[in-house]
């Protein structure tokens, strides 16, 4: 031992970092985020229409109000249901609480646009300031064209 260094004695255990339970710990984490993920959007899951170039800078700053309506025609104002005839006294009590809040307007594909174009003139009527409707950027080609001859 002219080195100088320490030798390990024989037979000894030598440490190692098993890194397989941090990564099985890691992917659960992802997968739960993955699942609870699209549940966090507020109103009621519809499926809606899509469009092919959605513009990225247009953002609200206030949290808005969603309106949703299936394909059954029932009306949900944020995940809670109400009957048309509620829908107005919801909507006037919701404006009057917050006069800037803004309005999302979810329907399904399967409506006709009369029914959402109603329901956009009565949120307009009571005096929201801003009503979108809210579309899907994930349309594929030939996937919602059926109607495209005859528009």
């Amino acid at each position: 031992m002219a080195s100088g260094r320490k030798r390990r004695p024989s037979g000894g255990p030598t440490p190692e970092i098993n890194v397989t339970p941090l990564v099985d710990v890691v992917l659960v984490l992802l997968i739960i985020f993955m699942v609870i993920a699209p549940q966090l959007e507020g109103g009621q899951r519809v499926e809606v229409p899509g469009i092919f170039h959605p513009d990225p800078k247009l953002k609200g700053s206030l949290e808005p109000l969603t309106i949703s309506v299936n394909a059954e025609g029932q009306l949900f104002v944020d995940k809670a249901p109400v009957t048309p005839a509620e829908l107005e006294t919801t909507l006037r009590a919701r404006h009057e609480a917050d006069p800037k809040q803004r309005v999302l307007l979810k329907g399904d594909k399967a409506l006709k646009y009369g029914e959402m174009r109603a329901l956009f003139r009565q949120c307009q009527e009571i005096g929201f300031p801003g009503v979108s409707l809210v579309v899907s950027d994930r349309a594929r080609r030939g996937e919602d064209a059926e109607g495209e001859d005859g528009l």
